[in-house]
Parts: structure tokens; sequence; C-alpha cells
């Protein structure tokens, strides 16, 4: 017998949210920066949180990005991280915002300095 591919996982997403389907907080969204809170986690954590707590370990991911690591839709991954930022145990950072429309003077003026300081 063959072990699966890149297919689906085993076991159904909604099973790894305890059977939650809605998040409690509604502002998460895509590009969310998720950090671990500094907590320890508590012995009865169910396993798909303790595996985004440790997909976390050290450092900050977009909720995306927790996604695709755990191998879990977005909307799994947005129902852990609520309910761990519920406890206490994950922050979240609302997405940086796309850059404001560039000034095309500044560029140019940047671009022509770095010009003479090549040619000197």
């Amino acid at each position: 017998m063959t072990g699966r591919g890149g297919g689906r996982p085993l076991v159904p997403a909604y099973l790894s949210t305890g059977g939650t389907a809605r998040p409690s907080r509604p502002h998460l969204e895509r590009l969310s920066v998720l950090a671990a809170g500094g907590r320890p986690a508590p012995p009865d954590l169910p396993a798909a949180e303790l595996a985004l707590l440790d997909v976390l370990d050290g450092g900050a991911l977009t909720a995306v990005e927790a996604a695709a690591l755990l191998r879990l839709p977005f909307s799994a991954v947005r129902v852990l991280a609520t309910g761990l930022v519920d406890r206490g145990l994950l922050l979240t950072r609302a997405p940086i915002p796309p850059a404001e429309e560039f000034d095309p003077d500044l560029l140019k003026r940047v671009a022509d300095g770095l010009r003479a300081l090549k040619s000197t």
C-alpha cells in the first residue's frame, strides 16, 4: 500500500477546529500577522492549536502562510487563531497597508543622485 501524495489531508478541516465553523473575531484577514503570545501552552490544548503555536515558535507569519504550512484551509486557521487570541496565547496585527502612491519627482531625484555617486 502506498501513502497519499500531495492530495487532501485525511482529516477534514472542520475536525481540526473542534467543529467550530465561525471565528470569534471577524477582523482576522489573510495577511494579518500572527505571533505567539509568549505564554506557555496549557496541557489540554487541542493538537491543531498546538501545531499552530509550534509553527509560530520563534517568529511571526501571516495567517495564510501559517495555513499553508499546516496544510489547512485559511478558514480553519482563522478559527484556530481567534480561539488562541481569546485565550491570550496568540497575538495578531492587522495587515500592513499598501504604500501610498509614489512621487515620480522623488524617484527621479534619487536616480539622479545615484548616477552622480556612480560617476564620482
